[in-house]
């Protein structure tokens, strides 16, 4: 809440000018319609000391000023304006479900679909400091990394620790999905959201992807799929007695599925060849999923003229009585 002041009849400041005019006018006046004495010599004079009166002989004149001013400023019609913002902020809760399957660490992005998955999903973090984000991570199993929080410090250093080999290898999607439903359950956020990256077919798990995106459209969560990798073969490494080696193979991704569980929930499939690609991903959805601000101002205005006339009515008052008794003037 805060407070400006403004003038109604604003024009009405500019008569403040008046105020150098006359006091200018009655300098010149006084200068002129002093008497003069002429003496032989001024010595005598240098031990006259000026009374207290003869001091503030000025001070009516400086009253009268003050009265003008403060009148013209009331005429103006001074008005202090109360501002209160009621601002209501439509939280989204988003849960990212990351594959951290074997496949992952296939080397078509730089330096694998694992680290770029990782980097990006940092950035998507960073674009969100108001929201609720959590990570669950799946491979043959699946399991809550970090729950919703906003603490987002916490959350990017734990996500910076994933890697594959957590759990058992595979590719569960429906679990993955399933595990961060159940993130979003209770959840009373309006507007609740999964993005599940994976880039390999639903081989194993105990739950199905397309009933897993069943029970997220009930729970009024929107699912947003992203498929990782390149077409055809790709780099993938080995180990060797002779170290790692990389050799080219298929994996393929079942992007019928992943198409058909973000059409149940409302949301969209995305596809993400290469880095920039899944970087664009992470910015449309970022945009898609903006938070909503309503804010809804209340203003008052209270006319603040009657301390100014008061003020004024004052200083007049104690000019009258000053220059009819003490600083009085005889002709």
């Amino acid at each position: 809440m805060f407070s400006e002041i403004t003038f109604e009849y604003q024009p009405f400041l500019y008569f403040l000018l008046a105020v150098p005019l006359l006091a200018g006018f009655y300098l010149m006046r006084n200068r002129y319609m002093h008497a003069e004495m002429q003496y032989s010599h001024s010595a005598f004079l240098q031990s006259v000391r000026k009374s207290s009166r003869l001091n503030l002989i000025h001070f009516p004149f400086i009253l009268r000023m003050l009265v003008l001013s403060l009148l013209i400023v009331a005429l103006a019609r001074p008005q202090s304006t109360s501002r209160m913002q009621d601002v209501s902020i439509e939280g989204i809760d988003i849960v990212i479900s990351l594959d951290i399957s074997g496949s992952m660490l296939a080397a078509d992005f730089q330096p694998n679909r694992m680290e770029a998955a990782k980097a990006t999903a940092l950035d998507f973090v960073r674009m969100r400091p108001g929201d609720r984000i959590g990570v669950t991570v799946f491979s043959g199993e699946s399991f809550t990394l970090v729950p919703l929080t906003t603490d987002h410090l916490l959350l990017t250093d734990l996500l910076r620790t994933v890697h594959t080999g957590m759990v058992e290898d595979g590719t569960a999607i429906g679990d993955g999905l399933a595990t961060a439903i159940n993130r979003l359950r209770e959840s009373d956020a309006i507007s609740k959201v999964i993005i599940l990256l994976t880039d390999g077919i639903n081989n194993t798990g105990v739950i199905d992807p397309l009933t897993a995106a069943e029970i997220a459209q009930m729970q009024n969560i929107r699912v947003y799929t992203v498929g990782v990798g390149s077409h055809g073969a790709v780099p993938y490494p080995f180990q060797t007695p002779f170290g790692t080696q990389y050799r080219d193979v298929e994996i393929p991704v079942d992007e019928e599925l992943l198409e058909e569980m973000a059409r149940i929930t409302g949301g969209r499939y995305f596809w993400a060849d290469n880095q920039k690609a899944l970087e664009e991903i992470y910015r449309e959805i970022d945009q898609m999923e903006r938070s909503k601000i309503d804010v809804m101002e209340f203003a008052r205005k209270n006319d603040e003229y009657l301390p100014l006339v008061l003020l004024a009515m004052m200083l007049a008052g104690l000019e009258f009585i000053l220059r009819k008794t003490w600083l009085r003037v005889t002709t």
